[in-house]
């Protein structure tokens, strides 16, 4: 399961809100109440990095997230861009799992 940063935007009154699932879910408006808001767009949230001193550390959302994150550890770096670097391989196999 993934965790995702779902960005919705009211067919009947024009809000915009986001919310955050483990999956991309529709939403009711909470502005109006309108119901069952797709999202129009979503960030992929499964792998993140925080900064904590001196080091990058990827953080991973487990299969096992439904209504909160519940994030584990899963690697530390000394830069960013090796982080980033981690989490664009670790997205790209987890995709090609799936295909």
């Amino acid at each position: 399961m993934a965790w995702f940063r779902n960005h919705y935007e009211c067919d009947e009154c024009g809000a915009k809100w986001t919310d955050e699932w483990s999956c991309m879910c529709d939403d009711d408006c909470r502005q109006c109440g309108a119901r069952h808001m797709s999202p129009y767009d979503s960030d992929d949230l499964t792998l993140v990095i925080k900064e904590r001193g001196s080091e990058f550390i990827v953080l991973r959302s487990p299969e096992t997230a439904e209504h909160l994150p519940d994030y584990d550890e899963v690697a530390t770096f000394p830069s960013r861009e090796e982080a980033s670097a981690y989490v664009v391989e670790a997205a790209y196999l987890a995709a090609e799992d799936r295909a």
